[in-house]
C-alpha cells in the first residue's frame, strides 16, 4: 500500500463527493501526475499535486468564481485537488463519461481529444479512440488505468469496513 498512498484523504474524500467522482480516481490522477509530491512543477509549468498550469487555473478559477487566484496557490494541496478535481468532473462530463477520453484529455488537452475523434486514422466512429497519436498521452493513460485498477484492488474491501 506504500507505492499506492492515500494521502490527503480527507481532502480527496470532500472534493470527490462535490464533483460526484470515484476517489480512487483522484488518487490515480496524483499518483501519476506527482507522485504525492504538492511541489511538483513540470518542464511545461503544471504545478502540484494534479498539475495543473497556471493557464488552465486562471480558467477554472474563473469558472469557479474564485477571486484573487495565484498561480502559486496551485501547490496548496486543497486548491489543487478542488481545481484538479472540479477539472476532471469537467472532462468527464464533456467526453460523456468516458474516463479513458476524459483522462486523455487531462494530459493532452480537450481540444486535441476532440481533434482526433474527427479523425478516421484514430477513431472509426467519433466517439472512442482506436489508438492515441500523443505517446505521453497513450503512456499517461495506460498509467492512470494502472493505478487505478491498483487503488480498487488494494482498498475496496478496506474502506468497506
Amino acid at each position: 500500500m506504500a507505492r499506492f498512498p492515500k494521502k490527503y484523504e480527507e481532502v480527496v474524500t470532500k472534493y470527490s463527493q462535490m464533483y460526484e467522482l470515484d476517489p480512487y480516481m483522484v488518487y490515480s490522477i496524483i499518483k501519476v501526475e506527482s507522485s504525492f509530491d504538492e511541489n511538483a512543477e513540470s518542464n511545461k509549468g503544471a504545478r502540484g499535486l494534479m498539475q495543473i498550469t497556471p493557464s488552465t487555473g486562471e480558467w477554472i478559477a474563473e469558472k469557479l468564481k474564485i477571486q484573487e487566484f495565484n498561480s502559486d496557490d496551485l501547490f496548496l494541496p486543497e486548491t489543487n485537488i478542488m481545481m484538479g478535481t472540479w477539472y476532471f468532473n469537467y472532462l468527464t462530463e464533456k467526453f460523456n463519461n468516458d474516463i479513458n477520453l476524459a483522462i486523455a484529455a487531462y494530459n493532452a488537452g480537450p481540444g486535441n481529444v476532440q481533434n482526433w475523434l474527427k479523425d478516421e486514422n484514430v477513431s472509426h466512429n467519433g466517439e472512442e479512440l482506436t489508438k492515441i497519436p500523443y505517446k505521453e498521452t497513450e503512456n499517461y493513460v495506460k498509467k492512470f488505468n494502472n493505478a487505478y485498477a491498483q487503488y480498487k484492488e488494494l482498498y475496496t474491501n478496506i474502506d468497506k469496513r
